[in-house]
């Protein structure tokens, strides 16, 4: 795992760096486009169950985050919340603002999380981090997943991403932390550049 960490923190804190310029422009754009603010925070399950805010760039109205918790909580009552088929992310999802669109399609809604991966609460590559609310539904086996830390990119992103439910993203993330090498994150990644070049299956 140290050599994990050691690569999390060689990539980061450079691109950070790097992507300063960038960042300023989206946090403008994403201020012009729709009221509220550009970073978006919200409380995550990472690492052995342990809480942590992710942090991303806005890409959805103020209170989307509000509307899907109403939403799982109404399926829950309804006793229609199916969590193995549950899928979060809609093509034509009315939440999404225009900028939104635009930073999902390239993965630059992402970038903030590199603040995440320097404070050590998340990876480059990992299960991606969960909220609450699902995480309480997971099987003992599903529950793998937060053995390791969670990540930006994964077995699940290069694999399908937007287009999986929920039980189909589990799998792939217990089968990476069941199946975990050094030599695995560095595969991921490489493929992650190619998955986001091309803008497959992210809306």
């Amino acid at each position: 795992m140290l050599a994990k960490r050691v690569l999390d923190l060689f990539i980061a804190v450079p691109l950070l760096i790097l992507i300063s310029p960038l960042w300023l422009f989206i946090v403008l754009w994403i201020k012009t486009d729709s009221p509220g603010p550009a970073i978006f925070r919200q409380k995550r399950v990472g690492i052995k169950g342990e809480l942590f805010t992710i942090y991303k760039f806005r890409t959805m109205v103020p209170n989307a985050d509000a509307v899907m918790k109403a939403k799982i909580e109404q399926l829950k009552q309804e006793g229609k919340f199916d969590p193995e088929n549950f899928i979060f992310q809609e093509k034509d999802d009315p939440r999404i603002t225009r900028s939104g669109r635009f930073l999902r399609k390239t993965s630059l809604d992402e970038l903030p999380q590199l603040l995440n991966i320097i404070n050590g609460t998340m990876s480059l590559v990992g299960p991606r981090p969960e909220v609450p609310e699902i995480v309480e539904q997971y099987t003992p086996d599903q529950r793998k997943r937060l053995d390791m830390p969670p990540g930006v990119t994964g077995l699940a992103q290069i694999n399908g991403r937007s287009e999986l439910t929920l039980a189909e993203t589990l799998r792939y993330d217990v089968q990476y932390v069941k199946n975990w090498t050094f030599w695995a994150d560095v595969k991921i990644l490489w493929k992650t550049l190619f998955v986001v070049l091309a803008g497959k299956d992210a809306y």
